[in-house]
């Protein structure tokens, strides 16, 4: 049997793994099983020699923020419960002195810079970290034959990540890209997302799926605008808010909440909830989990008041009713409200919000297929968790005058 066989990887994975290298690098789109496999060799690799590995990312607050859940699932998956103690902050080898620990690269310099004797370092989620992150990193992994093994998925051909490993080629390193097709065992769960973003949008289908670095930056809406980071509660000491926004799915599209905060004139998402299927009795359980949501006003899409009154009365669980008012909507409120969002100093999204960070990127004005002229028409789609915003921050937004004569990509800017 072939070795990618026997680990369920795809041969594109193994191949990485052919001879030494001190880097091996896999990059591409969602459902390649880069990360599965990467934590399925290191278990493996961490029985069979003593190996100390550290996992890390650009930004990780907590455990729950590093890859610890899913060694621990391909463990269970694997069998290997036997041949690992699993604690709560690292996982080791029973058998000899292999250890997994688990630090963040952006706060935790002086633990980075301590550590010897690493012979793996797995950079996940990699296109997020920064060139001084890398400069910090590279130098630290030093022991002799020491590897730095790096999976993420593209985001922007200017980001660090990429310029160094996909645009650049630093000696000693593998790489691959792998892709759904790629993969074997690519769940029908995903294929159906993948094959629905496909028929509605080739070009964020590109990005997510197919792993390819978001096009025509001059063409999104808050491009240069945000940034991911870590930050908590404390953090958010002398702000206003916080604010807290819903936007309604219909049909296919999700639902969507936010919570969000206002400080230094810049906007801090710290939370997100929301889905698609979501059905009406369950909304009241899911914007609970937005923290501090039960004793605030929550700002909700104005087109549905028959779901802003279900959840407004206490649900069958026995939950109270919400504090949920209707968003006011005028001629030019989208566009007001990206102009007042670009007027921000700065937008910062806690890591832990996927689904805002992907929308961030793929929100975007229309470009002319025959000039590629960027168009003064938002394409609508990847702006359910934005709108949410907007209807949280909707008083605040309300304030500016109204600028209906411009147009959206130019007032944007």
């Amino acid at each position: 049997m072939a070795v990618h066989e026997q680990l369920n990887e795809p041969a594109k994975l193994t191949a990485l793994f052919d001879g030494k290298a001190r880097y091996r690098v896999a990059h591409g789109g969602r459902g390649g099983a880069k990360s599965w496999g990467f934590a399925r060799r290191l278990l493996l690799r961490a029985i069979m020699q003593s190996t100390r590995v550290l996992c890390t990312r650009e930004f990780q607050t907590s455990i729950e923020d590093s890859v610890y859940r899913l060694l621990v699932d391909q463990i269970d998956a694997m069998g290997l419960g036997p041949y690992f103690k699993v604690q709560k902050r690292e996982i080791t080898c029973l058998f000899n002195d292999s250890r997994f620990v688990f630090e963040g690269l952006a706060r935790n310099v002086r633990n980075i810079k301590s550590m010897e004797g690493i012979d793996i370092a797995w950079i996940e989620e990699a296109e997020k970290v920064s060139d001084a992150s890398w400069e910090l990193l590279i130098p630290t992994i030093r022991k002799p034959g020491s590897e730095l093994w790096v999976s993420f998925n593209p985001a922007d051909e200017a980001d660090p990540t990429y310029k160094r490993f996909v645009l650049g080629t630093p000696p000693d390193m593998r790489r691959v890209e792998i892709n759904y097709w790629d993969n074997p065992w690519f769940p029908d769960e995903l294929r159906k997302e993948m094959e629905y973003l496909r028929s509605v949008d080739t070009d964020a289908y590109l990005h997510v799926w197919c792993g390819q670095p978001r096009q025509r930056s001059d063409a999104q809406v808050l491009n240069g605008k945000w940034r991911i980071d870590s930050f908590t509660d404390k953090d958010m000491a002398g702000a206003d808010g916080p604010y807290y926004g819903m936007d309604w799915g219909f049909s296919v599209d999700p639902s969507a909440g936010v919570r969000c905060w206002i400080k230094d004139n810049t906007l801090f998402i710290d939370y997100e909830v929301g889905g698609q299927g979501i059905e009406l009795d369950e909304l009241n359980t899911v914007i609970r989990r937005l923290p501090g949501a039960d004793s605030r006003v929550i700002r909700a899409d104005n087109s549905r008041p028959e779901t802003i009154s279900h959840v407004a009365k206490p649900d069958r669980k026995g939950n109270p009713g919400l504090r949920i008012i209707a968003a006011d909507k005028w001629p030019g409120s989208v566009e007001d409200g990206i102009a007042w969002l670009r007027g921000l100093k700065a937008i910062v999204i806690h890591e832990r919000c996927k689904n805002v960070i992907q929308e961030a990127r793929l929100w975007s004005y229309k470009v002319d297929k025959l000039t590629s002229d960027v168009l003064p028409v938002l394409v609508d789609a990847h702006n359910h968790w934005w709108d949410a915003v907007r209807y949280a921050l909707q008083p605040l937004i309300r304030k500016r005058e109204p600028m209906k004569a411009v147009p959206n990509y130019h007032m944007a800017r």
